[in-house]
């Protein structure tokens, strides 16, 4: 624990002149000990209820409505897994926008988590000419079939390996998080995703009052901040209440399906068992919890 801590203890150790000072130009000492504050996972419960009442205060005096923010933990017997019917795809980018809207993402700087890559049927899976900014009058175009790729949830997450200060793990249901909080902003796990799947908030995130999602998790669409980086974490606020991503319920030709891969009768070991799967860049051994598969 002392390790993950590390942070916080140097910082006391060698900055009580500079907290001093601080203090005396008028800084937020608030905002100070959110800096300083533990990495989340190794709080006690009742200081993690302390920080989450704090950030719906926080949230509240600066948006002006009342928020609820969650800290519910993985549940028991419990490993999220995703599925997605490339024969169903009309890359709609439907899916894009209610990721937006549920997870709080910036508007302007625009971030999106889910990108949908427009491919050519002749070529197959092919990442080196495929695009994102495809336009047709409809879709799908003719000639063409679609990709999206989002975070992969990896069973052997590469970006948690690289996390100088342990600001991202993966929990005990599979999902990849990030404690925004802790983040440095290093950008080492950008560079060691094979999916292009963590975005670097490189301005301070805007996001319409009238558009914000109320409902957060600690470790899901909570507003961030600039300088760190955010993910997709499968809408942890609602699949741990029992409830499918935003993406899924969204989908207009039910493409994308998920599950616990614990349960032998869920739909998404139905899939794995049955149809022809595949996950993207198998040779890395990063073992995805996202699933491609061709229903038809």
């Amino acid at each position: 624990m002392k390790k993950d801590n590390s942070r916080r203890s140097f910082l006391k150790n060698i900055s009580l002149a500079t907290f001093s000072a601080l203090a005396l130009s008028g800084c937020d000492m608030k905002a100070v000990d959110e800096f300083l504050q533990d990495n989340f996972r190794i709080l006690t419960k009742e200081e993690k209820d302390v920080i989450v009442k704090n950030l719906e205060v926080k949230y509240k005096e600066k948006y002006g409505k009342e928020f609820h923010v969650s800290d519910k933990p993985a549940m028991d017997g419990v490993s999220f897994g995703y599925a997605l019917d490339l024969s169903r795809c009309v890359g709609c980018r439907r899916c894009v926008y209610a990721c937006v809207k549920e997870n709080n993402q910036s508007r302007d700087p625009q971030i999106q988590w889910i990108q949908v890559l427009q491919m050519e049927k002749e070529k197959g899976i092919d990442f080196a000419h495929s695009t994102i900014h495809y336009n047709p009058e409809t879709v799908p175009e003719p000639g063409h079939f679609y990709v999206p790729v989002q975070c992969q949830q990896c069973e052997n997450p590469p970006c948690v390996k690289v996390c100088p200060v342990k600001a991202t793990w993966k929990e005990e249901d599979g999902i990849v998080v990030v404690d925004y909080n802790w983040c440095i902003g290093c950008r080492y796990c950008m560079a060691a995703c094979p999916y292009g799947a963590r975005h670097f908030n490189w301005g301070e995130p805007n996001i319409p009052k009238e558009e914000l999602n109320t409902e957060m998790h600690y470790l899901g669409n909570r507003p961030r901040m600039k300088g760190v980086v955010e993910k997709c974490t499968f809408c942890i606020q609602r699949t741990r209440e029992g409830k499918y991503p935003a993406c899924v319920e969204i989908c207009p030709v039910g493409a994308r399906k998920f599950g616990n891969l614990l349960d032998p009768n869920s739909e998404v070991r139905y899939i794995l068992k049955n149809k022809r799967v595949l996950v993207l860049k198998q040779e890395l051994n990063t073992q995805p919890k996202f699933y491609y598969f061709f229903g038809v």
